[in-house]
């Protein structure tokens, strides 16, 4: 780590308090450039370690993180403001990426084709890009840096983060045990700050590849400046994940989960399920969901028993609360209203309590556009075929779940709707790490997806090698046992 000689400071606040915990500096140009000369230099003795020596810091680097998850989630919870359960899901979850990279003896294998013409092979490799950068959004301090730089860094790479600048303490801390690990020095570098330090990344020449996890305007902006500039972009950015609820669902499993879904880590999840589609008589459930939700307890995330904390600002508080109102002017109707809750001893804090709107329709603010908050926009049909049809017109891609109990149904949803992630009674579809996070359409910039063999795929660069070795040139190795005489 280096102390950082710059001006500019930017104040991070506690989110259930809005008292200011730390600074956090936005790194000069130089700084910056120093980074990348760091990983530059390191990438030509990282890159020739061999795997082994990889996988074995990974196989250390899993268990220092695991000793330290409770360390890790009350860093989220103090910056983030998420609960302290949901912090240490943040962290888990980010670690089976890092437990996954310790199949990289796997992972990484090329194909080889022996003798497909006289004394002729064919075989293919994959082969680390050089230095690669990642920027990450705030909702996942943890999670979503483990799957960037374990990913690049196990298949030879060297890396640049810039973690969100609103709370990019668990990546500090998870770069301190990496380092505890064995990692090289300049193997993995961190930078901090906006959008200059997000130009400097997608402008800098020796970076060849850039991950992004974040919203719409920042996403799109990174992949088309980045491959303008010639590097590899893989862009995860907004979603409108929809849950479809047949009437012949499990009742009870599906108001749990919708309520989970829906509210959990103050709505501030990419596969949050922020849309309910209810088919037929299932709208019948509403009441009953809304009662669900009323015996949520909003409160500080240290705080025990608190099921849903504050959001991460002022600015994203007000946001919420201007789309709710717009709805409503539009005709929605708030059915449950979190807007005005006080969470005594937290009156400064940016709370929004779980709010459900109904009589949506599909031109509607709350509809059109990503909330991120605890809010729920409920929409109702007769037929699933007219939930596959609104969910197929929406832009995302991201994730979607139907509840039902009859296969059927379900294998219909599954084949007939266009959407990267899939969840059947699973309301948030997120893939383990030996599977990819395969969000589409608008969700979803770029050629190969996070981690898993598409994250693999992204760090490296197939090189396919033909040789020939001519059976006639063969050398004689056998071995001399005659008297060896001097000629």
């Amino acid at each position: 780590m280096v102390d950082s000689s710059s001006s500019e400071w930017i104040d991070l606040h506690n989110p259930a308090t809005n008292e200011v915990v730390t600074r956090v500096p936005k790194c000069s140009q130089a700084e910056m450039e120093q980074a990348v000369e760091a990983a530059k230099a390191a990438f030509g003795s990282w890159s020739k370690t061999s795997i082994l020596t990889r996988q074995q810091i990974m196989f250390k680097y899993q268990h220092i993180i695991r000793n330290n998850m409770k360390l890790l989630a009350e860093n989220i919870t103090k910056e983030q403001g998420k609960t302290l359960v949901d912090a240490e899901g943040d962290v888990l979850r980010g670690l089976q990426v890092v437990e996954h990279t310790c199949s990289i003896t796997n992972l990484q294998l090329g194909e080889h084709l022996s003798g497909f013409a006289k004394d002729m092979d064919t075989y293919s490799i994959r082969q680390p890009l050089g230095v690669c950068a990642g920027i990450t959004p705030f909702n996942f301090p943890a999670m979503i840096p483990l799957w960037m730089f374990p990913v690049a860094a196990v298949c030879g790479n060297t890396y640049v983060i810039k973690p969100s600048e609103r709370d990019p303490g668990a990546c500090m801390l998870l770069l301190d045990m990496l380092k505890e690990a064995g990692m090289p020095a300049g193997v993995v570098n961190c930078i901090h700050g906006t959008h200059d330090a997000v130009n400097f990344i997608c402008d800098n020449p020796d970076i060849k590849a850039i991950s992004f996890v974040g919203s719409d305007i920042a996403g799109k902006h990174i992949y088309e400046r980045g491959s303008k500039n010639g590097k590899r972009v893989q862009s995860n950015m907004g979603a409108k994940n929809h849950g479809v609820i047949i009437p012949d669902a499990s009742k009870e499993n599906t108001l749990n989960q919708l309520v989970g879904a829906a509210f959990g880590a103050a709505g501030q999840r990419c596969m949050a399920l922020s849309t309910a589609i209810f088919v037929g008589n299932a709208n019948n459930w509403i009441p009953e969901l809304i009662e669900r939700s009323k015996q949520l307890k909003v409160n500080a995330g240290h705080e025990p028993g608190t099921d849903v904390g504050p959001v991460i600002s002022p600015q994203s508080k007000n946001r919420i609360l201007d789309i709710i109102e717009k709805s409503i002017k539009e005709g929605a109707k708030c059915i449950l209203d979190g807007r005005n809750i006080t969470v005594p001893g937290y009156e400064r804090g940016n709370f929004v309590g779980p709010t459900i709107l109904t009589n949506v329709t599909t031109d509607m603010t709350c509809y059109k556009e990503e909330v991120f908050g605890p809010v729920l926009v409920i929409l109702s049909v007769d037929t699933m075929d007219e939930a596959i049809n609104i969910i197929n017109r929406n832009p995302y891609g991201n994730g979607t779940a139907i509840f039902t109990t009859n296969g059927a149904t379900a294998r219909k949803f599954v084949s007939e709707v266009d959407v990267g992630q899939v969840g059947v009674n699973v309301p948030i579809p997120v893939p383990l790490p030996m599977f990819s996070f395969t969000g589409s359409r608008g969700s979803f910039l770029g050629d190969a997806n996070f981690y898993g063999k598409q994250g693999i795929n992204f760090y490296t660069q197939i090189k396919t090698v033909t040789q020939m070795w001519r059976e006639q040139d063969a050398t004689d190795t056998r071995a001399a046992v005659s008297m060896p005489v001097m000629q």
